[in-house]
């Protein structure tokens, strides 16, 4: 992993509260894959923040980070513009498993959830599928990126933009006439329980992006613990920082 400070190439609030940043750092680019993470320290803070990578430019070498502000770590880190440097540990943990691009993919993302996603969407193009969940129109992100990567559909939970409610029955319908041979997919924890569900169903290969506060970002610490469950039915724990972020689906166990 590459510990240091990178420039920051741009900065945007594409909605308010959440910050879009490119930041120039080709060594990490190079290391990263979808699906992993990236810990920045937000100022002189003891504690990194763990920040999803949205999409990597291996042209220009640009890591691109997409989040929202959640507490004062990241409002801090939100302060920062174009030309600073963003002190970044990194890559973190274990990806997304991309298959074939002549596979059929489908991306389920909810929220600020949906970041971590656009990479995948963009390795499977016109064969990947899209669904976007979000609570009104005010927080949807990314819907352009995706649409400009695949076919998208966007659903708010009071249908104030795209199709109304959450984003199970879309997942259903495209399980039923898309056929995709995997799932992806990053949100909360309700609508990640109903993905794993839905795919064991059918069923479909599924892999889930947990979210967890973390506090070392290696596996040092207990602090992103989570419950798993092994092929022959043993269950235990493994720490999203360094087992995760991405789980297959059928090893979660959501309590």
């Amino acid at each position: 992993m590459i510990c240091r400070e990178f420039e920051i190439v741009s900065r945007q609030e594409p909605i308010p509260g959440v910050f879009d940043y490119k930041i120039h750092c080709p060594e990490l680019v190079a290391k990263a894959s979808p699906g992993q993470f990236v810990h920045i320290r937000c100022g002189e803070r003891s504690l990194r923040r763990p920040i999803s990578i949205c999409a990597l430019d291996r042209g220009t070498g640009e890591l691109r980070l997409v989040f929202e502000v959640r507490g004062e770590g990241t409002r801090e880190l939100s302060r920062l513009a174009a030309g600073d440097r963003m002190d970044i540990l990194g890559p973190l943990g274990h990806g997304f498993e991309l298959l074939d691009p002549g596979a059929r993919a489908v991306v389920v993302g909810g929220g600020i959830g949906t970041p971590p996603l656009l990479e995948v969407a963009r390795h499977y193009g016109e064969r990947c599928q899209a669904i976007l969940g979000f609570r009104s129109v005010k927080n949807v992100i990314l819907d352009q990126d995706f649409a400009s990567a695949c076919g998208t559909i966007v659903c708010t939970d009071d249908g104030s933009w795209g199709v109304r409610g959450t984003v199970l029955p879309a997942l259903e319908a495209a399980l039923q006439g898309f056929c995709p041979q995997i799932v992806y997919a990053c949100g909360p924890k309700p609508m990640l329980k109903g993905i794993q569900e839905l795919c064991a169903r059918y069923p479909v290969r599924c892999q889930l992006s947990l979210e967890e506060r973390m506090g070392c970002g290696v596996g040092a610490c207990l602090v992103c613990a989570c419950k798993t469950r092994a092929e022959d039915g043993q269950e235990n724990y493994a720490h999203v920082c360094k087992d995760g972020p991405v789980f297959e689906a059928q090893s979660v166990v959501f309590e």
